[in-house]
């Protein structure tokens, strides 16, 4: 067995291994370095995924030797929260900071009895959606597996839900990649991540509560049907190449009909019960007319792809070029979709008053740190923060 090499250190300055987001393989690979036995791995990743401890030396079915050498070679690391913000109708919004001082925001949006996890995978996006806030924010680079599945698990430590609960009792019961980025263009640390999130020995999270957000990168959308089989939504948002160009510049290299194709494709391997979600935010007098929604129908009606809608109208950020559409009118293109025989919600807007509902992440942190850098700039003093970093 070859051994570990890590990645990175963290937290800054710290030499120690941080364990959260190896694999199994690795995770053995570390404790065969100590000299211990492959039956370890089970117990530790039960520590680590199942009970959420970050301390080694409570890890009371491991020796007492090996918890000390885990505790002077080794962490489970958590992002740091940077801050927290509480919505007035229940959301939860965090920005996490990571060793080399970028930061990326993580949402929660609860229901009644459950609630998904809204997961930033890159810092920044390459995608340049126009109605996306953080679309207007650079790519940086990509996160590592251990910064996506850290996110999550600083999710479950914030709501006190270790260990792992039921699938009847869990509040953080969905993961949505849906935040910050484009989880196909992070692939491998992507399928990493959600490899751990849904080891059953562990978070047990089920395929069925994680979902894949695509602005329709369809390079890795296979890979992800047959390596995951995850549900997939989509961000189609115009039912003509014409408009979808204009509002998402990724649709010049790959067009409506090479995205339908890759959306049938990924059904087939998933299964034809795993719907695909088509994500349609509603941009006045830009794509939400009826003659709109009637040609949405005719190109799904002759796709052959089970599709539901998910109807989001525009969530307004400083300085966007679009507005929001009245009521109205929203239920006069959802009723259309509806009548064809769509299941074709309207998505009621959650943690707008916090910058965190859908379109809207481009962190307050990247506010936070212009006006930082403007502030140290008037005084002569560079930003630590605002060293360059190498787009992974």
């Amino acid at each position: 067995m070859q051994a570990y090499s890590a990645p990175s250190a963290a937290p800054e300055g710290d030499a120690r291994i941080d364990l959260v987001g190896l694999s199994r393989d690795e995770l053995t690979a570390v404790l065969a370095e100590m000299g211990e036995k492959p039956f370890r791995t089970k117990q530790l990743w039960h520590w680590i995924y199942h009970q959420g401890e970050t301390d080694f030396l409570k890890m009371t079915t491991l020796a007492t030797g090996l918890r000390e050498r885990l505790a002077e070679r080794c962490i489970v690391g958590r992002p740091k929260v940077v801050t927290e913000q509480n919505s007035a109708d229940g959301t939860r919004k965090w920005l996490f900071g990571f060793a080399d001082g970028n930061q990326v925001e993580t949402v929660h949006i609860p229901e009644d009895d459950r609630g998904a996890v809204c997961v930033s995978t890159q810092v920044g996006c390459t995608m340049t959606c126009r109605f996306c806030h953080t679309g207007t924010q650079m790519l940086v680079r990509n996160l590592t597996a251990r910064e996506i599945v850290g996110q999550f698990m600083a999710a479950r430590d914030s709501y006190g839900e270790w260990p792992t609960p039921t699938d009847e009792t869990r509040h953080l019961s969905n993961v949505v990649l849906m935040g910050m980025g484009e989880p196909l263009v992070n692939y491998d640390a992507v399928a990493k991540a959600m490899k751990i999130v849904m080891d059953p020995e562990g978070i047990a999270m089920s395929k069925r509560r994680v979902t894949l957000s695509t602005s329709g990168y369809i390079p890795n959308m296979r890979r992800c049907a047959e390596e995951l089989g995850i549900k997939l939504a989509v961000s189609f948002h115009a039912p003509t190449d014409a408009v979808r160009e204009q509002i998402m510049p990724i649709n010049r290299k790959y067009p409506i009909a090479e995205l339908m194709r890759a959306m049938k494709e990924y059904q087939e391997i998933a299964g034809a019960r795993q719907y695909v979600t088509i994500e349609y935010i509603l941009l006045k007098d830009v794509n939400d007319s009826l003659a709109d929604a009637r040609e949405l129908v005719r190109l799904f009606d002759a796709s052959g792809i089970g599709v539901k809608f998910n109807l989001i109208p525009f969530n307004p950020w400083p300085g966007a070029p679009y507005e929001t559409p009245s009521i109205k009118s929203c239920q006069a293109f959802a009723e259309v979709l509806t009548n064809a025989g769509y299941a074709a919600p309207i998505r009621v807007p959650r943690g707008r008053d916090i910058l965190a509902a859908c379109g809207q992440l481009k962190s307050a942190s990247e506010r936070q740190r212009l006006s930082r850098v403007r502030a140290r700039e008037a005084a002569g003093i560079a930003d630590p923060d605002h060293a360059p970093a190498e787009i992974s």
